[in-house]
């Protein structure tokens, strides 16, 4: 399998979403950064309250972190991929980290060779201290667009379009929220024969909680399934 690189614009990519700061701060997470994106968990320098460096210095240290994920992304890889697709990964791994990245449906779809799917899959990943922020919004379609093969002009088109994140269907539109309904009806008139209306009308409260715990559990389940 041929060695893929990171390319110029892949490069490019990362450091205008990473955006320079010569002092460190913290991030929209909490963790103190510095640079472009640097943070401790990347190696040394480790970031302080306090700490400055230049503009020079903050680009030696983004190619030294860069060929860190880039070796990451290598290693999680399973089919061979293009040198601006695996870019696309590379600016992604970098931005969520390297662990999320090897757990992330992105890499699944991937590794699975489903490379349509990896656009739909990037958008997913929009959000940071439980909101979505704009700047990851453009960084995810960048990165999708990164990945699309630049020989397809249709692809490439439809790759700088919104990407419209995975949504499941309404509840009234939902097998399993009626599956669920029509059980607990059903105990509800077995109640209804076998016992008093008071017994009749805890089973039915029984049955309806029931029944939300099972909603939940296949929507979590779902949630599971699709990943992230």
């Amino acid at each position: 399998m041929r060695e893929v690189q990171i390319t110029a614009e892949g490069l490019d990519l990362i450091k205008r979403y990473e955006g320079f700061r010569s002092t460190a701060y913290r991030d929209a997470v909490g963790v103190w950064t510095i640079g472009f994106g640097h943070t401790s968990m990347a190696g040394e320098p480790h970031v302080k309250p306090g700490l400055t460096i230049s503009r020079e210095t903050a680009t030696e240290i983004l190619a030294r972190d860069v060929n860190l994920f880039a070796q990451g992304v290598r290693q999680a890889l399973t089919v061979q991929i293009s040198d601006q697709q695996f870019s696309a990964l590379v600016s992604f791994a970098y931005n969520v980290g390297l662990g999320n990245f090897r757990k992330s449906s992105v890499l699944t779809a991937v590794n699975r060779n489903d490379l349509a799917a990896v656009p739909r899959r990037l958008s997913l990943w929009t959000k940071a201290g439980g909101r979505v922020l704009p700047g990851l919004v453009k960084r995810r379609a960048a990165e999708a667009a990164l990945f699309v093969d630049h020989d397809s002009k249709s692809d490439l088109e439809g790759a700088r379009q919104p990407i419209e994140p995975i949504q499941g269907k309404p509840a009234a539109h939902s097998r399993t929220v009626w599956s669920a309904l029509l059980a607990a009806l059903l105990a509800a008139a077995q109640g209804c024969y076998a016992a008093s209306f008071k017994t009749a009308l805890a089973l039915l409260t029984i049955a309806i909680i029931g029944c939300a715990f099972f909603i939940i559990y296949e929507r979590l389940k779902k949630s599971r399934e699709e990943g992230l």
